[in-house]
């Protein structure tokens, strides 16, 4: 897949307009820590720009490893490159608990 195919929308601040795509890789049904940074890395040479993730996955950590072992590798350039979307899980979403998530989801 070449990420010159994939559809995007562009993202509009005040400062930047980012074109982000429409076509993410998903994280949620890998079954290891280990396959989901193989898959992510393999996801990354495909072309694949945008992941998807969340807590309750698992999947943060490896996908945070992958990108670090991509940028070694020379796959891309820079974290600018890829859009990262995540989810506030349901349980979290009480006052008491939003930041608490969010912090550990950009960690």
């Amino acid at each position: 897949m070449s990420s010159s195919n994939i559809p995007y929308v562009v993202l509009q601040s005040s400062s930047t307009h980012q074109k982000m795509p429409l076509i993410g890789f998903g994280t949620a049904s890998i079954s290891s820590t280990i396959d989901t940074k193989k898959a992510v890395l393999e996801a990354i040479k495909s072309g694949y720009r945008h992941f998807d993730t969340a807590t309750i996955y698992g999947s943060e950590q490896p996908l945070g490893e992958a990108i670090a072992e991509a940028l070694q590798l020379g796959l891309i350039a820079s974290r600018d490159e890829l859009f990262i979307t995540s989810k506030l899980w349901c349980t979290d979403n009480f006052p008491h608990l939003v930041l608490p998530a969010i912090h550990k989801t950009l960690k």
